[in-house]
């Protein structure tokens, strides 16, 4: 050492102590632009290919000259290959695959010709620059190839994140770029959970530099617990309404769509032996998920709908010709419920004779869905009606008697006293004003679980909770205009189906205060009924009716009776032989009868 330091001093160099606060030295500047150039490998690529094709061609021309043929009739081939199979490797587009295949072709031809007369002859060293720079544009523009350079570099800087946002620990397995963003599955630390994760999305998107509400934390699908699903919005899918491309479904047994999640999949919910809960502030898009539902019930052919709007009709009257029954004051609405349980009392006993379980909708047999719109308001005004929609609640799943509740805040106030809140098994939440909210419409504790309903930001954006759906993925609700409601209407008023005999006798008889025990004899039809009697207005409808027949919904209207009492009537007049039904819906009076 001693020598090594008298060599130093010879030399003019004197020994150096370096004090520094336990800071790196300064990396050397091949580091940095070795650094650099790797960093941005994917902007620079279009360039390394031109070097490595002079390169490629310097070498070809010095050794094998003689193999520009085989080049290029590989390049040739392999042009091929990616514009025809390339959606294998990951090029979804045909756009892509031509880009490919062109890029392809040109640097397989210019390698070729470079091998058989050597890199500088003539312009081939211009005309590798020209190309380079003409066919690296597409390369540098596509917005698929950014967004993945950036994936990659906010996923190589994720242990920073992690580390700053208290994730430490948790790492990245893998990241992939859809339409609308990104998506990546991280492994996390000994000791964190998903509810870590939930608690941490602010900071999160903060870290990432996102707009706010644009980062969702899902479970994985194996539902690890020590694995989340990341997912990024780059933009909006929901930003703009989407209109609706009509009914999705024709019979209650099969899902219904209510809109598209932000990943494109389809919001489906099955409602049949499922009573549902639809819950959300004004403006938030409640009613046009309601006209949703309503358009998709119109359309099945197995289904009766009755409905309660005790706002005079504002929100269901445009629905008016496809419900059974509508119900706008709290009488009405005392009436409807009470029928109903004698409809599900009257189908248990009948599955019971018949030794079955469950009763299965069919255009004879239909379901009966019951709609009501601000239930907080029958609460209200027609208190004692808790009892009957706590029976419906409880009893109407096995006889397809099904419960759809639509309010602003369901409280246990709101909801009456009894069990409706607790067996709605399917759960819509639109926009809530308070946190606390969220429990009320979702159950308890899924505000802590993610569902953050009250960062919904537009009208009819929902979370949807359902035995099918138990993470929170938000959707938005397709829009129905006033125009389509009524086209829709009308399109599906002639083809609803009746209740089946059980129920009208059910009916007929809590009416009459008999009680479903026993079944009526057929009512005569009165020879001389009172003037504007209801069955006075029927018999001149019908004598009245064109060749083709008056539609049912028209005597509905006209005589101000439900359904079940014109088929009923319908029918003694029938087997009577005074009127005939001339098409499905659609009645008038024989010819003789007429007269």
């Amino acid at each position: 050492m001693r020598r090594h330091a008298r060599k130093m001093r010879r030399h003019g160099l004197q020994p150096m102590i370096v004090i520094n606060h336990d800071e790196a030295l300064p990396d050397l500047a091949v580091v940095l632009v070795g650094r650099a150039l790797w960093r941005y490998r994917s902007e620079m690529a279009p360039l390394y290919l031109m070097a490595v094709l002079a390169v490629a061609g310097a070498v070809l021309h010095a050794v094998h000259p003689q193999w520009w043929p085989y080049l290029l009739a590989g390049t040739t081939l392999f042009a091929w290959v990616l514009a025809v199979f390339g959606a294998r490797v990951g090029l979804s587009r045909r756009g892509e695959r031509l880009y490919a295949a062109v890029v392809a072709m040109g640097a397989g031809s210019w390698l070729a010709v470079a091998t058989a007369l050597a890199v500088g002859y003539g312009p081939l060293p211009q005309t590798l620059a020209v190309g380079a720079v003409v066919l690296a544009v597409p390369w540098w523009v596509h917005r698929r190839r950014r967004a993945k350079v950036r994936v990659d570099r906010q996923m190589a800087a994720w242990p920073e994140i992690a580390q700053s946002i208290g994730l430490a620990g948790s790492r990245v397995q893998s990241a992939v770029v859809d339409v609308w963003g990104w998506r990546a599955r991280f492994a996390l630390a000994r000791g964190q959970t998903l509810q870590d994760v939930v608690a941490k999305v602010p900071a999160i998107e903060s870290a990432l530099g996102t707009f706010r509400g644009a980062v969702r934390v899902y479970p994985t699908r194996d539902d690890k617990a020590n694995r989340f699903e990341l997912r990024v919005l780059d933009t909006d899918p929901h930003a703009d309404a989407i209109p609706w491309p009509g009914p999705s479904v024709r019979t209650i047994g099969d899902p219904i769509e209510l809109g598209p999640f932000e990943d494109a999949t389809a919001a489906r919910v099955l409602f049949l032996r499922r009573h549902g809960l639809i819950g959300g502030v004004a403006g938030s898009g409640k009613s046009g998920g309601i006209n949703v539902l309503m358009g998709n019930l119109t359309a099945c052919a197995d289904v009766v709908i009755w409905a309660i709007d005790l706002k005079r009709g504002m929100e269901l009257q445009p629905w008016a010709s496809c419900l059974d029954r509508l119900a706008t004051t709290p009488e009405q609405a005392r009436t409807l419920l009470r029928d109903a349980v004698a409809v599900l009392e009257a189908r248990a006993a009948f599955l019971a004779a018949k030794g079955r379980r469950v009763w299965e909708p069919a255009p004879d047999m239909p379901a009966l869905v019951i709609v009501i719109d601000e239930f907080a308001e029958l609460a209200d005004d027609a208190p004692e009606c808790a009892t009957d929609t706590d029976s419906i609640a409880r009893r109407g799943r096995a006889v397809a008697v099904t419960l759809i509740a639509a309010t602003q805040r369901p409280t246990q106030k709101a909801m009456g006293k009894g069990a409706v809140r607790s067996q709605m098994d399917v759960r819509v939440s639109f926009r809530v004003r308070e946190r606390k909210d969220v429990d009320l419409i979702l159950g308890q504790g899924m505000l802590n679980a993610g569902w953050h309903a009250h960062t919904l930001n537009a009208p009819g954006k929902f979370l949807l909770s359902a035995p099918e759906h138990d993470t929170p993925r938000r959707a938005r609700a397709y829009l129905l205009t006033d125009e389509t409601v009524t086209a829709t209407a009308r399109q599906h008023a002639e083809n609803r189906p009746t209740l089946d005999p059980v129920s009208i006798r059910a009916i007929e008889e809590a009416q009459a205060g008999l009680g479903a025990v026993s079944t009526p004899p057929t009512a005569p039809v009165p020879d001389g009924p009172p003037p504007d009697a209801p069955e006075d207005v029927l018999w001149r409808m019908l004598t009245a009716a064109p060749d083709d027949g008056t539609p049912v919904p028209h005597l509905v209207k006209a005589t101000g009776m439900s359904r079940p009492w014109i088929y009923q009537r319908l029918r003694e007049h029938a087997d009577a032989g005074r009127v005939a039904q001339i098409t499905r819906g659609r009645w008038r009076a024989t010819d003789e009868h007429a007269q």
